[in-house]
């Protein structure tokens, strides 16, 4: 697997704090890594970015940007405002095969959910995967309303004959209600796809010294890490 496209079930999900979670385990497990972003939205030229964030959190990983746009709107219309060439699903391609000669890992984060447009021919994340052959892996909600938004997109997976690696849960409350507790089980079983970790909430907000010692303990072994999903399932639900 030398290339993991990350997307989620939507915006505000905890994508960038699990895409620089997988980086800091496999870095942990002695891989090079690369952490690519698709298309950058809502920050300055001179502002961090999200791949600049997995890097400060993650460590010792490459970070890159195939482009950025000024306003925070999905990646195609803020091209079309910003008065700028949109990226295309094959300059994403190329960037990540470029630098997967390179490392070992290179991670490739989208921008909001699979299906937002990139360009005006309705070129997405999606299409970055089949173009690479890559598994992608999906970050979802842990409350009310990720059942349906999780099932969708891996509905979409399916139909375009593209692997789902698993699902990750994007921020575990501190103290989950009914219909999280429940969603942990229900999570695969609607992804058909197996739950690969749960990342607590407020993860990002760790010391990077801290969230790299503790990021392959919300990581499965799929993703070099040692979290058990069943006995965090059976921790949960009691």
């Amino acid at each position: 697997m030398p290339i993991l496209v990350i997307t989620g079930t939507g915006t505000e999900v905890g994508k960038t704090v699990t895409t620089a979670a997988v980086a800091a385990a496999a870095v942990a497990a002695g891989r090079s890594v690369a952490v690519l972003k698709a298309a950058q939205t809502g920050v300055r030229p001179d502002e961090r970015g999200d791949a600049d964030e997995v890097a400060r959190l993650a460590g010792a990983v490459t970070a890159a940007e195939v482009a950025r746009f000024p306003e925070p709107l999905a990646p195609g219309t803020a091209a079309r405002r910003a008065g700028m060439p949109p990226v295309r699903p094959q300059d994403v391609a190329e960037a990540a095969a470029k630098l997967a000669t390179e490392h070992d890992l290179v991670l490739v984060e989208g921008a909001g959910g699979l299906l937002v447009r990139f360009d005006a021919t309705g070129g997405t994340l999606a299409d970055v995967a089949r173009l690479l052959n890559a598994p992608l892996l999906l970050v979802a909600s842990a409350g009310l309303g990720t059942l349906n938004t999780t099932e969708l997109t891996a509905r979409e997976l399916r139909f375009r004959e593209l692997e789902l690696l698993g699902v990750v849960i994007g921020s575990w409350p501190d103290s989950p209600d009914l219909a999280s507790r429940c969603n942990v089980a229900d999570l695969p079983e609607v992804a058909g796809a197996p739950l690969l970790g749960a990342l607590p909430a407020g993860a990002g907000a760790l010391a990077p010294a801290d969230f790299r010692a503790v990021a392959p303990s919300w990581l499965s072994a799929r993703l070099d890490g040692d979290w058990d999903a069943e006995a965090f399932r059976m921790r949960v639900v009691a």
